[in-house]
């Protein structure tokens, strides 16, 4: 990321979403100003808040992959949200904080499972002597249990009261295992007992909102749960290696690392916005979408929230909301919480043109999914060009005369254009299938037409 300008951030960017150049380019400012704010004194880069943004837009336009495609360039915690799953302090239903929570615990876990990854190689040695020590105990001089099976048994001894064979025939049986000739033997291992613990009676909105750490409370309490199982030595070595890369793994580092990357860099992306803007119109005891917008204020303005890792200051973390708003409108938002999203970006709605580009040009284009899955059968698929125009032509009217998706409307469309092929694929003889306009026409036309069937259909 420190060497992305937000020319080549928008570059990048461009690879997976087709137009809306204007977000893109909100997004790159803000991200190669925390760069910068980096390169400062620590006292001024204190006082620098993130420039929070409003992606604007209908449905499927790509407001949300421009959030996950930026973090992963970045390699930046990231979580979405949706912000109508929140109800405001005393309801029932989850509060504001466990976002913090959410984007914290997921963290861990990732650089945890890196941790893991990158000691893989020490403990798969550490885990190799553990087998080994299991099939020859060193307490037993002849190894007999295991050795005399395998005929490699040897005699004599020497004064430290362990056999001078005993060397030789752990390394005959180092071979043997690094060779797979011991893959289907079986061992009697101590394995941990998957037993579901009993404080998971406590929901998301129960005693975890606290930052309270039950399950290692009353872990450390309880005796670890396990039991003797006969297992076969290849999956043996891989229960043993995960269980040595996590003794290797430093929690309190990683616990660290999380909190502080979550603070500096962390990326949430509140869905949905404009279901909880707008005056409210009822009255009595229901939840006020006003009550979730004032609680949701002090976590996107800056505040410290208590999680089981350790506090988070939410001050830096950058937040990206997006909504339709198309019965609400930005301006119905709280003052306090519309200050806190300086930046405020119009997504286009995608015509004919967009919806060829987003079929074919994308790294993951939606035409490159069909021909790749299509391939694993021996079957190889290929479309022309008026037939990608044509499925795209038909997205717009039916987005047109029904509810208007976006592009996830083309996913509709391609599904059903292929049904037939992805069903019938494994008994098809003819291995090359070519789709031109007629066959898109002929497949898809009957239903676009009939109104009331394409509002069921597609």
């Amino acid at each position: 990321m420190n060497d992305l300008k937000p020319s080549q951030i928008v570059t990048e960017l461009d690879k997976y979403i087709i137009g809306q150049k204007d977000a893109k380019k909100s997004v790159a400012i803000a991200l190669r100003n925390r760069w910068r704010r980096r390169q400062l004194e620590k006292d001024l880069q204190e006082e620098i808040a993130p420039k929070n943004i409003i992606l604007i837009g209908p449905t499927g336009v790509g407001k949300t992959e421009i959030a996950r495609r930026l973090a992963n360039l970045t390699d930046s915690p990231f979580y979405k949200v949706e912000a109508s799953k929140f109800t405001e302090v005393g309801y029932v239903g989850r509060d504001v904080e466990s976002m913090i929570r959410d984007i914290v615990e997921l963290t861990v876990n990732n650089l945890k499972a890196r941790q893991q990854e990158a000691v893989q190689e020490k403990a798969a040695r550490m885990a190799e002597e553990r087998i080994l020590d299991i099939l020859l105990p060193p307490q037993s001089p002849s190894g007999a249990d295991i050795s005399n099976d395998l005929d490699i048994v040897e005699t004599g001894a020497n004064r430290d009261g362990t056999t001078a064979a005993n060397a030789s025939t752990r390394e005959k049986l180092r071979k043997m295992l690094r060779n797979g000739k011991l893959d289907s033997r079986q061992i009697d291992l101590e394995v941990a007992a998957n037993t579901s613990p009993m404080v998971e009676i406590f929901s998301n909105t129960g005693i975890e909102e606290m930052g309270i750490n039950v399950k290692d409370m009353l872990g450390n309490l309880m005796p670890k749960n396990t039991k003797r199982r006969k297992i076969k030595i290849k999956e043996a070595l891989k229960l043993v290696t995960q269980e040595e890369a996590a003794h290797l793994v430093d929690m309190e580092q990683v616990k660290n690392d999380a909190v502080s990357m979550v603070e500096q860099s962390g990326i949430i992306f509140i869905d949905e916005i404009d279901k909880i803007a707008g005056k409210e119109k009822s009255h009595g005891p229901e939840v006020s979408k006003e009550g979730v917008q004032r609680d949701l204020l002090p976590i996107v303005e800056g505040s410290t929230v208590p999680t089981k890792y350790g506090t988070v200051k939410t001050d830096h973390i950058l937040f990206i909301a997006s909504g339709a708003f198309h019965v609400s409108k930005p301006s119905d938002l709280i003052p306090e919480l519309q200050g806190r999203f300086p930046i405020r970006v119009e997504l286009n709605s995608l015509g004919a043109h967009e919806f060829t580009r987003i079929l074919t040009e994308p790294k993951n284009a939606l035409v490159l999914q069909y021909i790749a899955l299509l391939r694993t059968e021996g079957i190889e698929i290929e479309f022309t060009g008026d037939a990608v125009e044509k499925i795209a032509s038909i997205a717009v009217e039916v987005n047109a005369s029904t509810e208007n998706i976006g592009a996830r409307r083309l996913h509709t469309l391609m599904e059903k254009l292929l049904e037939d092929f992805l069903f019938q694929a494994p008994d098809i003889d003819e291995k090359k299938i070519v789709i031109d306009a007629g066959f898109v026409e002929e497949q898809l036309m009957t239903i676009v037409r009939n109104e009331d069937l394409s509002r069921y259909i597609l």
